[in-house]
């Protein structure tokens, strides 16, 4: 296995794992939390939120993954680990896909909608909330698939 090689499948798995995590953990834990304040609360936490975790780390971590993916598809296309790889890369595809595809737009539509009166706050949570989860908990499981494929490729075929 080449340096490069190695590097990039090692960054992969860790970067798919970050992302697979920090998906996971709002699916189980911060949106039954914020879910758990009320609808106002939840609505302007969920709104900064968003705004917060677009910063560099997370874009790294998040488009970073796709491109070692992509980069460790390339990198493993003559051996063995190829259909692995490949495997692991479409998963983080189709995960990435519902992000741009699902969350994005609802967690747009929740940033415009603004400060929110408390009355009209429970519909727009609700409305907000149920799809978001369902959607996250798929790309979850999506990127956990990823990585769970990439890792059974590099033990089973001793890449």
């Amino acid at each position: 296995m080449t340096i490069l090689r190695a590097i990039t499948l090692i960054l992969t798995l860790v970067t798919g794992g970050l992302v697979a995590g920090l998906f996971a953990a709002f699916s189980y834990a911060v949106m039954p939390a914020l879910d758990r304040t009320g609808p106002s609360t939840a609505i302007v936490a969920m709104q900064r939120i968003n705004v917060v975790i677009v910063n560099p780390v997370f874009l790294a971590i998040f488009i970073g993954g796709l491109v070692f993916a992509i980069a460790g598809t390339v990198l493993t296309w003559r051996d063995d680990l190829r259909w692995w790889v490949l495997a692991a890369a479409v998963l983080y595809v189709v995960a990435f896909l519902v992000t741009g595809m699902a969350n994005v737009p609802l967690n747009d539509r929740l940033a415009h909608a603004g400060t929110i009166e408390p009355v009209a706050a429970q519909q727009v949570w609700s409305e907000y909330v149920v799809p978001w989860v369902r959607w996250n908990t798929l790309r979850a499981v999506l990127h956990t698939a990823s990585v769970a494929v990439l890792a059974a490729g590099l033990v089973l075929t001793r890449g």
